[in-house]
């Protein structure tokens, strides 16, 4: 499925982004996006969830990404993975009946340190800087 053009510019739904392709930098398949993850509180997205290896939906592994470990690829109208399907077989990854806790400090440092984003370390400083200096 591809990316319908319900809103123009970068602003879209998130109905809109479910199911679109993930392909990596080589253009291989990696899967769809099966679900967005968002910061209650913030409303900052925190994870993208990828669908992986499975069969019509079935055998599916699930893989949180960082949302700054995607991009958008406008000439194909696909979202881009700066990973190979063997980094990707080896990543931490889950199956839809068993979610990890996506709010444990440990789960999500490790979640970003594999695919390389520094995100966590601004997000968990600027979560401790409020704590130290509540408004």
């Amino acid at each position: 499925m591809q990316l319908e053009k319900t809103l123009t510019g970068n602003v879209v739904r998130v109905k809109d982004v479910i199911n679109v392709d993930v392909k990596n930098n080589q253009e291989e398949d990696l899967g769809k996006i099966k679900d967005i993850v968002l910061d209650k509180i913030s409303g900052q997205v925190r994870y993208v969830v990828l669908s992986f290896g499975g069969f019509l939906g079935l055998g599916d592994k699930l893989f949180a990404l960082p949302w700054n470990a995607i991009h958008f690829d406008t000439e194909n109208d696909c979202f881009i993975l700066n990973a190979s399907k063997a980094k990707l077989k080896n990543a931490p990854g889950f199956d839809d009946a068993n979610w990890p806790d996506m709010a444990d400090r440990q789960w999500e440092e490790s979640i970003h340190q594999f695919y390389g984003d520094q995100t966590c370390q601004k997000v968990g400083l600027r979560i401790f800087v409020n704590f130290l200096h509540p408004k």
